[in-house]
């Protein structure tokens, strides 16, 4: 299921979304079930989390851009893929 993660700074509250299972497929001669309610879970994601998920999402040049901003997270970023590609 995929998660919105709005694009803000780092310091964004945590983002709670609400799971809900999926309902069984149904065959098409069976009649409909009645309606239950469902259980839902709650999970809370960290700051942390959150940037660590917009992060592994961007985009090489989205990085280069933020490394020539003075983003030092970018920067080590950079250098350690240079260090893979020379070896």
């Amino acid at each position: 299921m995929p998660i919105a993660i709005p694009s803000a700074a780092h310091t964004a509250p945590a983002v709670q979304t609400v799971l809900k299972p999926k309902p069984a497929a149904a065959t098409p001669n069976s009649a409909p079930a009645p309606k239950a309610s469902s259980p839902a879970a709650t999970v809370n994601i960290s700051n942390a989390a959150q940037t660590a998920i917009q992060e592994s999402q961007e985009t090489s040049a989205q990085t280069a851009k933020e490394a020539g901003h003075g983003d030092q997270q970018a920067v080590r970023l950079l250098a350690r893929e240079a260090a893979a590609k020379k070896a």
